[in-house]
């Protein structure tokens, strides 16, 4: 029995705006003060994450803040040749100012205007919510690189994203823009039906979790978001019900390896990998979306 019609129409709704906005507003007001410490450096705040692309739901609460760092950038020239790794290296101009003095003239600054409950986390820095504020999460991150060309004449090419490292260490290379202007693009391209779809999807799985079929953590928002990039635009129709039911049967015969984060930088299922959905997760949450897709009664 599929979920009713009805209850796929609650879950369709995005979460808070107004109150998210005002949170938005009153970090990026802080971050861009002209008295803070890295004032002169050349950055960008901006949105990332569910509710920069309008697909939050009431049970994210957090919203989800950059601050990336463009006059220091980092790269990967893995796919130039021998020449042009050699031109790469000639032209490099060493800085004199890294993201870790960066992240952590971010965490006093905000910890002066929020106060000490202001904390790094692994990834984030975790921005505790009051006086009208949702919590926030503010990722300090730097300009990253992907050369592909490094001409003798002319400017190079490269893909433009964003790095941090965690607090273990690790590397992240991500591309938030195109993540969300891909997802833009596709919503346009389904009559708007790609957006409030994937709230449909995030918000069974909170009631999957709240009803033992899957663990949290298995299926994260971002993923979420992947999985239904993948699914062809002719698939999203008039009903939530058919659309769901499109998209799962897309989904459990399509080829997996084949299937692209949102950003189209990444495959979305890969081993191994911090910035890809691991092989096992995704086949639970399948099994599990079909298992509960099949048996709700709600």
């Amino acid at each position: 029995m599929a979920i009713s019609e009805g209850q796929l129409e609650t879950w369709s709704h995005q979460g808070s705006v107004q109150q998210s906005a005002a949170t938005y507003q009153s970090i990026k007001k802080v971050l861009e003060d002209p008295d803070a410490p890295y004032a002169k450096r050349s950055f960008d705040v901006f949105l990332q994450g569910s509710y920069g692309n309008n697909t939050n739901v009431w049970s994210e609460s957090d919203v989800d803040i950059a601050i990336c760092l463009n006059s220091v950038f980092y790269s990967d020239i893995d796919e130039l040749s021998t020449d042009e790794k050699e031109r790469y290296e000639r032209n490099r101009i060493p800085a004199e100012y890294s993201i870790n003095q960066f992240k952590e003239e971010v965490t006093a600054w905000l910890q002066k205007n929020f106060g000490n409950g202001v904390k790094p986390g692994n990834k984030a820095i975790v921005v505790p919510g009051g006086n009208g504020r949702r919590d926030a999460d503010v990722l300090a991150c730097a300009e990253h690189r992907r050369y592909y060309s490094y001409p003798t004449a002319g400017q190079p090419s490269y893909h433009e994203g964003i790095c941090f490292w965690t607090s273990h260490g690790d590397k992240i290379i991500n591309y938030p823009r195109q993540h969300m202007s891909n997802c833009t693009s596709m919503h346009q391209a389904t009559n708007s039906r790609f957006k409030s779809n994937i709230r449909v999807l995030k918000n069974m799985r909170r009631a999957m979790i709240d009803d033992g079929f899957i663990g949290d953590g298995v299926a994260p928002s971002y993923f979420i978001e992947g999985m239904l990039y993948n699914v062809p635009n002719n698939h999203f129709v008039m009903t939530h019900q058919q659309t769901v039911e499109n998209t799962l049967h897309w989904l459990d015969q399509c080829n997996v390896p084949d299937l692209l984060c949102a950003n189209e930088r990444y495959y979305l299922v890969r081993d191994g990998s911090n910035v890809c959905w691991n092989s096992q997760d995704f086949r639970t949450t399948l099994i599990a979306m079909r298992q509960y897709w099949n048996s709700s009664r709600r």
